[in-house]
């Protein structure tokens, strides 16, 4: 067999490095624009999540007030009725 050279047409050879050079040029733009995005997404995920924490602790703060004022409220039934008792035992 002879040995045939093949040649391809230089336009279809420009075109393919064109091609090319295109892709790797946009490659850091891509990957800075992938980079932002999950940047994005993972500050507003910690904003998020540091929301419910206040929401949390506020709930947390809210329940611990209610049962220091009810802790209060029974001291002073717990007073008045040690005082009512010793007024009954006194007749």
């Amino acid at each position: 067999m002879a040995s045939k050279k093949e040649t391809v047409n230089e336009q279809i050879t420009d075109s393919i490095t064109q091609v090319n050079t295109k892709v790797l040029g946009d490659s850091p733009a891509m990957a800075m624009g992938s980079f932002y995005t999950a940047m994005g997404l993972a500050m507003s995920n910690a904003n998020n999540n540091a929301t419910a924490s206040q929401q949390q602790a506020s709930i947390t703060m809210q329940a611990a007030t209610v049962q220091g004022v009810n802790a209060l409220g029974a001291i002073g039934s717990a007073v008045l009725g040690r005082a009512a008792e010793g007024i009954v035992e006194k007749d």
